[in-house]
């Protein structure tokens, strides 16, 4: 499998532990930065590198999964969603990271580099790489109207606010 990972300053340090954990464990890391210790780097440009990344591989029939780090995991989260088609999901247990795949089908995990110790956040991830996506009908629809929101607004026999002016 084929995994993306990028991070912010924060989680730089986590990022080239996993890289190095998850290689040994027969995963083919790609990272997308950043390359060196930036106090002030913007790490949203890294975290959608990844995003897109996955998203490509995954159009092309690849088995791609991705990781993205900082200190809280929150803000690479929202950089990576951005990405149309990817649903990244913060997982701070086991828990969170096996229902980001199983009920969201979730392609790109945020962990927040100084909540967990290096070890806790490997097990995280290795929860979040290894569990597979259920493909039941009551979560695949639910993933469709997110799609179907993203792509035109709506949701086709549901209820949704405008709050425009």
């Amino acid at each position: 499998m084929r995994v993306h990972i990028a991070t912010d300053h924060a989680g730089l340090e986590l990022s080239h532990y996993l890289i190095e954990e998850l290689t040994e464990a027969g995963y083919e890391m790609v990272d997308h930065g950043p390359a060196e210790y930036d106090a002030l780097d913007d790490y949203p440009s890294f975290c959608i590198n990844a995003a897109l990344a996955v998203r490509a591989d995954r159009a092309a029939g690849l088995d791609s999964l991705g990781i993205v780090l900082g200190g809280s995991g929150n803000g690479e989260q929202m950089a990576a969603n951005k990405v149309e088609g990817i649903r990244a999901a913060l997982a701070w247990n086991h828990d969170t990271a096996a229902l980001a795949r199983e009920h969201n089908n979730a392609q790109v995990v945020a962990v927040g580099g100084r909540q967990h110790t290096k070890e806790e956040a490997l097990d995280i991830i290795k929860v979040f790489l290894t569990t597979e996506w259920t493909n039941e009908e009551r979560h695949a629809r639910r993933i469709g109207q997110m799609a179907e929101y993203e792509q035109t607004g709506v949701i086709a026999g549901k209820q949704i606010d405008s709050y425009e002016n």
